[in-house]
């Protein structure tokens, strides 16, 4: 399908511990500018280039790395509106539509317009304590609160639109979009929801005596977290965890902005990396 909006000022990041991934950024701002656009390169976790995103001065971000990459570049660029087209050099690749050999063809593909932009929704997480609200986050794959340094479970009342649902005994309880269901939340067990979905995914980590199943709430909902234990921690998209007290809650909702990737050809490319991602699980005997 072709699109109306044609890229110009494009910038290239990588993921500054996999230096091919920076040699390979650099590759492609070299193929774009040769091509007559205006294309910057370096790494994602550079401050003056995450200023220059901040600032407005480009209309697309090319992440090449992994699934971690894509969803650092989520972050940064949701809140401005800018889409990401992903170049896999990682192992999973989930979020990835695009294989490192074939970015070439990709983007000529981009600069004729033949594509199409996917969004997905990000998670809101509000930490709460004494009713102030001392920390937020946005998340493309989960919210998590989990046991911290001692291995023993925790507990946490869970609370859906201000209605008390259940108390889990666990190492924790993961809130995930339709886009973490193939993360964590595959991990512990979790359905595969379509990317496309608004819905938020309860799933309990090693549950103990309680609701062993994940739980599909309904668009729009608002989950809250209540800790009842002590050594509990919150972490946002497997970045560091932040510390958590008794009685602290983590509020959780539909966040305010999307993040958007760039597509090609028909929205079936979901099924069909998800299908050749499960078989290349060496458990399940079905490598070809």
């Amino acid at each position: 399908m072709k699109s109306s909006f044609i890229p110009r000022r494009i910038v290239v990041t990588g993921h500054p511990k996999l230096l091919e991934s920076l040699e390979e950024a650099g590759n492609i701002s070299a193929y774009l500018k040769d091509r007559g656009l205006e294309s910057s390169h370096g790494s994602l976790y550079d401050e003056k280039l995450r200023k220059r995103v901040h600032a407005g001065e480009f209309d697309l971000l090319v992440a090449v790395g992994g699934d971690g990459t894509m969803l650092r570049a989520g972050h940064l660029c949701a809140p401005h509106d800018i889409p990401i087209m992903g170049i896999n050099k990682g192992r999973l690749g989930f979020l990835f539509q695009v294989d490192d050999g074939d970015w070439k063809k990709t983007i000529d593909q981009l600069l004729a317009g033949d594509f199409w932009v996917e969004q997905r929704m990000m998670l809101r997480a509000d930490h709460i304590r004494a009713g102030e609200i001392i920390g937020t986050w946005q998340a493309l794959n989960d919210a998590v609160v989990s046991r911290g340094q001692y291995l023993r479970p925790i507990h946490i009342k869970a609370s859906v639109d201000e209605q008390y649902l259940t108390t889990y005994v666990a190492d924790g309880l993961i809130a995930s979009t339709a886009t973490g269901s193939t993360a964590y939340a595959l991990a512990s067990g979790g359905p595969i929801l379509p990317p496309e979905l608004r819905n938020i995914l309860l799933i309990p980590i090693a549950p103990h005596l309680s609701v062993e199943r994940a739980i599909v709430l309904s668009q729009g909902s608002t989950v809250r977290m209540t800790v009842l234990s002590e050594n509990s921690v919150l972490s946002v998209d497997g970045q560091i965890p932040t510390g958590l007290a008794e009685d602290d809650h983590v509020d959780i909702r539909a966040g305010e902005d999307m993040t958007k990737f760039i597509r090609f050809g028909d929205p079936g490319y979901f099924y069909r990396n998800l299908t050749a991602h499960m078989n290349q699980n060496t458990n399940i005997g079905l490598q070809r």
